[in-house]
């Protein structure tokens, strides 16, 4: 009896997941997609968030993130660009990531949006993006080709600095680099920031001086950099709160 009342304490003291997850399928053009939906734990309708891998393809860090966003309160979907493929080494990443065609995953990317926009428990008017690295020019590229994204996040992702593509982004954008990037130079990040300024467009940008790229993934061993990453997140949350629920 003793250890009974100990169990039911134990389990009455651990805390539940706030986020449910299901594995998904909708058609992008001929192909039908696959991606992992993460649902909060509340009733109602919630904002949605498309949430887009890095070149290494929807591994476990990417769906850590989406389950976390889910625990925020946003109904996150996690998509495959990759259609199942997950890279293991720097080389396979590229490889792969090489030989995904621009114009599917636009498709795919356009496909996800319309996904969120059906479901019934999420509100159609606030749907946002967030994507790293790879994922972050993807992010960017939701906010070019749906003109009713509410909010964009770009980690350390690629660029556009041609004005009359910047001219179709209506979403709020949030972009984080690191300093030191080789990939991303400041110059052109702050290219970006000026032109989208100058624009009236609604921008917030955060170089961290000391930081490479992928400094958000403790599984980059050489570059991740843990107090970046947690002000990364905390500005993440901040943003899609303002931006997605208020």
């Amino acid at each position: 009896m003793k250890l009974h009342c100990i169990l039911l304490l134990f389990l009455s003291l651990t805390p539940s997941f706030a986020a449910s997850s299901k594995d998904v399928s909708y058609k992008s053009g001929d192909e039908t997609v696959h991606a992992m939906l993460y649902t909060p734990e509340a009733k109602g309708k919630a904002p949605g968030i498309i949430v887009i891998h890095e070149w290494w393809g929807l591994n476990d860090w990417v769906k850590e993130e989406a389950s976390k966003l889910a625990d925020q309160g946003y109904v996150a979907l996690a998509i495959d660009l990759y259609r199942g493929k997950v890279a293991t080494t720097p080389e396979e990443a590229h490889e792969i990531m090489r030989g995904v065609p621009e114009d599917r995953a636009r498709r795919d990317l356009h496909a996800a949006f319309e996904f969120l926009q059906s479901q019934p428990n999420i509100n159609k008017d606030r749907i946002g993006a967030i994507g790293w690295c790879m994922g972050g020019g993807y992010s960017l590229d939701v906010a070019l080709q749906e003109p009713t994204l509410k909010a964009d996040v770009i980690n350390y992702g690629h660029l556009a600095t041609d004005p009359a593509s910047i001219d179709k982004i209506r979403a709020n954008v949030l972009g984080l680099f690191g300093g030191q990037d080789r990939g991303i130079p400041v110059e052109d990040v702050k290219k970006f920031e000026q032109i989208m300024k100058a624009k009236g467009k609604k921008i917030d940008v955060v170089i961290y001086p000391d930081a490479g790229h992928a400094f958000e993934n403790p599984n980059n061993k050489a570059g991740y950099r843990p107090d970046d990453a947690a002000d990364a997140w905390k500005r993440i949350t901040e943003f899609f709160a303002r931006t997605l629920k208020s």
